[in-house]
């Protein structure tokens, strides 16, 4: 075992350069997540219910995508391997889409309507050729778990930081090279991401490899779902990313609108050249980083779904706590909001860790390699959460008499608390509870770590 175990030691090199993939995705994710329904209904000119329906229709029809992705990553060959290649193939394409997202072009409602269709659609299936064979990639980066939780971890300070540097500068960015013009100001933000993005996304490409070699894939799909299916603990690992994915997202989508017609943020600064927004997200962001950070330490401590089932709870507590501040308290509001984004920190960096996890476990149960299709599928749950956790938002504020850039009526102020704070806290608990019928833990890893490597070193 400890040869195994040193031969698949990551360097501090590959594990930065794998957690950089992620900072890529979330300069774009991001950015979509903080500011796309406020853009579609504010910028661009689109209903709130109709921006919401749209959301809604193209992330499903995105996250079906996910495990047709996936098993076109297990079965692709090629001598990079088989899942590095396609960050090197799908970089621009995914940087060119995500500008025309936000290009803006005059057309009539129902022509703005159909060109947000269309280009979110594209720019989705974009994001899966690329993130889905990226987060496989930590199934065959090394053979051992700890190894894969450092990689995690690292995945997610990245992302946390792209993710940070989204909340921290978009706004400042959009008014600066916009000139008071959104519409310029957006347009002229996504370009530096992007370009950002396809760099850094080739970064990865270069400082990573596949060291789990797999036999070339001939099994058949049905066989390769039917299996992935037989690992009960995995199905309940997709609920609970499917739950807290939904309030995270519902969350987030929500800033903007909490911050502006609740607290009362007309944009002005706060901070240097900070307004509310900015401040709040980044000190959410600030509270994930360290989050992610301290993960491999607590899971050094703590069985991974245990965990998970507490800082859920505490998380919906949090946010149980934050729909009583008061909106003139925001240095508060802040706090509150910030413990609770550290234990999604948490959540998230274990969530992808559990996947290979279950991935592994699979392979030992089935005799099945199908690295790409578990993380696919479970990248699929993830998007579909998004998609209901970026709709709600809009189908709350449709329901509760919201009407964009006017002072909003009690019963759309109360939408909007119960959208930032009393939603997401359902989502989360029941997330938190739902892992009590996870059952992976530390000694069923060691028998299928040790088991496997026999298998592989035998065959």
């Amino acid at each position: 075992m400890n040869g195994k175990t040193d031969s698949a030691r990551l360097s501090f090199g590959e594990k930065v350069g794998y957690g950089l993939g992620d900072m890529a995705s979330n300069f774009y994710m991001g950015f979509f997540g903080l500011f796309l329904l406020y853009y579609y209904t504010d910028v661009f000119g689109i209903s709130p219910a109709a921006a919401a329906t749209m959301l809604l229709i193209t992330k499903v029809v995105d996250a079906i995508s996910d495990p047709a992705m996936g098993l076109i990553a297990d079965r692709t060959s090629t001598r990079w391997g088989r899942y590095r290649p396609y960050l090197l193939w799908i970089a621009v394409p995914y940087a060119l889409l995500g500008y025309l997202l936000f290009l803006g072009p005059e057309f009539s409602d129902t022509g703005k309507l159909v060109y947000a269709y269309v280009t979110y659609t594209l720019v989705m299936l974009a994001y899966t050729a690329i993130n889905v064979p990226y987060s496989a990639l930590l199934a065959v980066i090394s053979p051992v778990s700890e190894e894969r939780t450092k990689a995690t971890q690292f995945r997610f300070v990245f992302a946390s930081l792209g993710t940070l540097c989204v909340g921290a500068f978009a706004t400042p960015l959009v008014e600066l090279l916009g000139g008071g013009d959104e519409v310029a100001g957006f347009r002229a933000t996504i370009i530096l991401f992007a370009v950002l993005s396809v760099l850094i996304f080739w970064v990865t490409f270069a400082t990573t490899r596949e060291r789990v070699q797999q036999q070339q894939h001939h099994g058949s799909v049905r066989g390769d779902v039917t299996a992935l299916l037989k690992n009960a603990s995995w199905v309940v690992l997709v609920l609970t990313g499917i739950l807290v994915v939904i309030g995270l997202i519902a969350r987030f989508a929500s800033i903007v609108f909490y911050l502006k017609y609740y607290v009362g943020d007309a944009g002005t600064t706060v901070f240097l050249i900070f307004d509310r927004t900015a401040v709040l997200t980044s000190c959410g962001l600030i509270g994930q980083l360290f989050g992610a950070l301290i993960t491999p330490m607590l899971a050094s401590r703590f069985e991974k779904h245990h965990l998970m089932i507490g800082m859920n709870v505490l998380h919906a507590a949090l946010l149980a706590i934050c729909y009583f501040i008061p909106p003139d308290n925001f240095g508060l509001i802040t706090i509150v909001h910030s413990l609770g984004i550290m234990t999604f920190g948490v959540v998230i960096t274990l969530l992808f860790s559990m996947y290979t996890d279950c991935s592994e476990y699979g392979e030992w149960l089935t005799g099945r390699q199908t690295a790409g299709l578990t993380v696919s599928a479970s990248m699929f749950s993830l998007k579909f959460g998004s998609a209901l956790g970026g709709a709600l938002p809009g189908f709350m504020l449709a329901g509760f008499g919201f009407v964009a850039n006017e002072v909003q009526s009690d019963s759309a102020l109360q939408g909007i608390r119960l959208m930032f704070n009393g939603l997401p806290a359902v989502f989360f608990l029941a997330g938190g509870l739902l892992m009590l019928f996870y059952k992976i833990d530390r000694e069923t890893l060691a028998v299928t770590e040790r088991e496997l490597h026999e298998r592989r070193t035998s065959s």
